[in-house]
């Protein structure tokens, strides 16, 4: 056993018992390369977050043009910083007119846990509602909002007055009333294997938040930054949420969150107590940086409007007795298979023919594909034969 593994096992705290354990030493485009100069296709994009892939030039010279300037010099909000103030009018130019103000943060579940904050603090209210199988995050809050008992139990007791709605049921916006400070929804479901909603239902949903007086939560850490097709997944639906949270692909590989809303909303933070919501690193400038780089590109460099063309060949080109179902929007996918061993054992076979797919949470028997947006026709076709072969074997 190589010391440099012997080390992560014995001083990095573990997730599971099983990890995929691949020491990685390069990356580039759509590949990884570990320590024995094997090649990886990254089917997964970090788990959603390498929108660009892997040392995009234009992403490179954006951090370390801004590594030769400064890193972090105060807490966040108090100095004026250059790739903030860019990243938050960029991200306003790029969104409705209602979310113009954006409060950066480290993580989705940060964003999420700061949302659910501003809504019970602008409305005065404290029932807060979510879906069932959906997934904000691994903090008191966001956990609460996540309706996965497997993860929950052991750090109950959690967030009081949270209840839970089917997704995409417009009988159970009767849950949303006139004591619910928000509701906080995934616009595309994604650890619950890519569920996405019926029109009816999105337009229901806002206007009973309208109705009640309750502010409407878009989670589009998953959803944002081009996966869909869209820039943000609510643009599918004409529907606009009072605020959105945003992270993964918002960094395109620096860790980053944000939460967008309407000025007024955001005012609320500042009085009554000052401060009344702080972070220390939150949009760290080399973070900002390359956020402002990833959402320049997105924008201006065509990709998004190739998504949805692109996520149209890769379902075109699997088709295997073994998959039950494809669900999909964009680049990104639920490969559903019979069950979770056979999910276990393709993710494995993956693996060993070179390249990464990933479990969901809470979704058993489908696997994810979520491949970096800049992924060609020609890598298209090849990971579609790799996974084809890790099908067959």
């Amino acid at each position: 056993m190589d010391s440099i593994k012997t080390d992560f096992e014995n001083y990095l705290a573990p997730t599971c018992d099983s990890p995929m354990g691949l020491e990685i030493i390069d990356a580039n485009g759509i590949y990884l390369y570990d320590i024995h100069g094997k090649e990886y296709m990254d089917l997964i994009s970090g788990i959603g977050v390498s929108c660009l892939g892997h040392k995009h030039p234009k992403l490179i010279k954006a951090i370390k043009e801004q590594v030769d300037k400064y890193l972090h010099i105060m807490a966040y909000g108090e100095y004026i910083q250059s790739p903030q103030t860019k990243f938050a009018k960029k991200l306003a130019e790029n969104l409705p007119p209602t979310l113009s103000s954006t409060y950066f943060v480290n993580s989705g579940t940060e964003a999420n846990e700061a949302a659910i904050k501003l809504a019970k603090r602008a409305t005065g209210r404290t029932k807060l509602v979510a879906c069932r199988n959906s997934y904000h995050g691994s903090t008191h809050g966001s956990l609460s909002l996540t309706d996965n008992e497997n993860k929950k139990y052991h750090a109950r007791p959690l967030l009081p007055e949270v209840y839970f709605m089917d997704f995409n049921s417009i009988d159970d916006l009767s849950i949303i009333d006139e004591k619910t400070a928000g509701v906080i929804i995934e616009p595309i479901q994604g650890d619950a294997g890519v569920r996405i909603p019926s029109q009816a239902f999105m337009t229901a949903l806002r206007k009973r938040c309208d109705e009640t007086g309750t502010l409407l939560i878009f989670d589009e850490v998953q959803t944002g930054f081009g996966r869909t097709g869209k820039l943000f997944a609510f643009e599918h639906f004409n529907v606009i949420p009072d605020i959105i949270t945003l992270a993964k692909g918002l960094g395109g590989g620096m860790p980053i969150g944000a939460l967008v809303a309407s000025k007024a909303l955001m005012q609320l933070w500042t009085f009554d107590p000052m401060l009344g919501h702080i972070t220390t690193f939150g949009g760290h400038p080399v973070s900002c940086a390359a956020g402002l780089a990833t959402l320049t590109t997105l924008t201006e460099d065509g990709l998004i409007e190739e998504v949805e063309r692109k996520g149209q060949l890769f379902e075109s080109l699997l088709q295997h007795s073994k998959i039950k179902e494809i669900r999909r929007i964009g680049l990104l996918f639920a490969i559903e298979l019979s069950d979770f061993d056979e999910v276990h054992v393709t993710v494995q076979k993956g693996l060993k023919n070179g390249f990464i797919g990933f479990w969901f949470l809470s979704t058993k028997n489908a696997f994810r594909i979520a491949p970096p947006l800049i992924i060609s026709d020609d890598e298209i076709r090849k990971a579609c034969n790799l996974i084809l072969m890790s099908l067959n074997d």
